[in-house]
């Protein structure tokens, strides 16, 4: 595979989980993450919560969410990424994982933290959880690097 289709197959991951594992040809996998976004989506009400925080209405997208709902979409949303690029490239990168799964952890302490005021703002179930997970996924490569480095030099 090169390198623009596991970019592609990555973005239409981003765009809606399972689209890259359909186009993979992991029919059963990308079926089920998608039933499973939409499942998420509606319980959750990601969708009034998305429009809302999108319109500055902060407050009202915490009012309208499902946290016991919206916990669960950070981590099927990095593993749905995670696994678009795993099976596009032929080329397994070591530690790859590990800034998707950093962007799960710290996205999922977003949204539980989502409704606390920060010097009186409310961030909100969208933005906080968007910029944990930028922060995981940072964090995630920089321990990536950390451990390759690691590993070369234990080598020679």
């Amino acid at each position: 595979m090169d390198k623009d289709s596991s970019v592609e197959k990555v973005l239409w991951s981003i765009a809606l989980p399972g689209f890259g594992q359909l186009l993979n040809g992991h029919l059963v996998k990308g079926i089920l993450l998608i039933a499973l976004e939409f499942l998420i989506n509606i319980n959750a009400k990601l969708n009034l919560v998305i429009i809302s925080s999108f319109q500055g209405k902060t407050q009202l997208a915490v009012e309208q969410t499902n946290f016991q709902w919206l916990m669960f979409y950070p981590c099927i949303y990095m593993f749905a990424i995670w696994d678009a690029y795993k099976y596009s490239t032929r080329k397994k990168p070591k530690y790859i994982f590990l800034p998707f799964v950093f962007g799960a952890y710290l996205g999922t302490i977003g949204v539980i933290y989502s409704s606390i005021k920060i010097k009186g703002i409310v961030i909100g179930p969208i933005w906080l959880p968007i910029l944990c997970l930028l922060i995981g996924v940072g964090l995630g490569f920089l321990l990536r690097a950390y451990l390759e480095n690691s590993t070369k030099e234990s080598r020679e």
